[in-house]
C-alpha cells in the first residue's frame, strides 16, 4: 500500500438542487464541501461521485481505484442499484474503508453490511447537539477536545438498531434530552467501517472544523492494510504430499461402509 489514500466521496446530490436552503449552505454539493476540506491533506487524493452519474459514478474501475469511500445519502436510497451495492460490499470485504455519514444509516450498503434495519428516532428542530468524545486515544478523535458542540442539528435518538460495534467513539446529547451512539466502528471482512452521525443537509455542519477533522482522521484510520478479494472459494492444492494419507483414508472409508 502507498502513503497516498485514494478517497472517493459519494453523495446523492439531490437536496442541493431542489431545496434553496440547502443550496445556500452547499452551493456545489455536500460532496464538494467535503472535498475542499479533505484536499488540504497532501496524503489524500480526492475524487467525487454522485447518484445521477452513470453507474452512480461507482463503476468497477472507480471502485478498484478507491481506498476509502465516504457515503452520504438521504432521500433516494431506493434508487441506488443493487448491482452497485453488491460491488461496494465486495470492495469493503476485500479491504476498502467505508465512512457512512448521517442519514446514510438507511442506505442499502450500510444496512447490508450491518445486517439490521439501522432504524432510529429522529426530530428536525434545530437542536443543540453535544458530541462527546469518549475514546480520546483513538486515531479518529485526534485533535478533538472533550466534546464538539453543534448549535443546530437534526436529532437522532436511541434505540439505534445496529449490531454491537467494535468500538464506540462518540455519544451525542441533544437539547430535547435524547442520546445517540454517533461515532461507531466495525470491521467487515478485511475492511473498516465508521458511521458518523452529524450532517443534516439544512445545517452547515460540514463547514465545522472539528467535524472536518473527525472525517479526515477517519479517512486515515480506514485506509486498507490489505486488498484481498473474499468472494472466491477456490479448490486448493495441498502444500505437502497427501498421497499416502489419501490412499489410507480411501481404503478405510471403503472398509467402513
Amino acid at each position: 500500500m502507498t502513503d497516498t489514500i485514494k478517497l472517493t466521496i459519494w453523495n446523492e446530490f439531490r437536496h442541493e438542487k431542489s431545496n434553496p436552503a440547502v443550496q445556500k449552505i452547499y452551493p456545489k454539493g455536500i460532496h464538494s464541501t467535503l472535498a475542499e476540506s479533505l484536499e488540504k491533506d497532501a496524503k489524500i487524493e480526492v475524487s467525487t461521485a454522485t447518484l445521477d452519474e452513470d453507474q452512480h459514478g461507482l463503476n468497477e474501475e472507480a471502485l478498484n481505484n478507491t481506498d476509502v469511500l465516504i457515503w452520504w445519502g438521504h432521500c433516494a436510497h431506493g434508487e441506488v442499484s443493487d448491482e452497485i451495492v453488491e460491488k461496494v460490499q465486495q470492495r469493503v470485504l476485500s479491504g476498502m474503508g467505508l465512512i457512512v455519514l448521517h442519514s446514510g444509516h438507511y442506505s442499502k450498503i450500510f444496512k447490508r453490511l450491518m445486517g439490521s434495519n439501522c432504524s432510529l428516532r429522529w426530530r428536525e428542530a434545530a437542536e443543540k447537539e453535544r458530541l462527546w468524545n469518549i475514546a480520546p486515544g483513538h486515531p479518529i478523535t485526534q485533535g478533538i477536545g472533550e466534546y464538539v458542540e453543534l448549535p443546530n442539528e437534526e436529532m437522532y435518538g436511541e434505540r439505534f438498531d445496529i449490531p454491537e460495534p467494535d468500538q464506540l467513539i462518540f455519544i451525542s446529547w441533544f437539547e430535547g434530552g435524547e442520546v445517540f451512539r454517533s461515532g461507531v466502528t466495525w470491521t467487515r471482512g478485511n475492511g473498516k467501517v465508521f458511521y458518523f452521525r452529524p450532517g443534516h443537509e439544512t445545517y452547515p455542519t460540514y463547514h465545522n472544523k472539528d467535524v472536518q477533522q473527525v472525517i479526515r482522521n477517519a479517512v486515515h484510520w480506514a485506509k486498507p492494510m490489505v486488498n484481498i478479494p473474499t468472494n472466491l472459494a477456490p479448490n486448493t492444492e495441498p502444500l505437502e504430499s497427501l498421497s499416502e494419507k489419501s490412499a489410507t483414508f480411501g481404503e478405510a472409508g471403503i472398509k467402513g461402509q
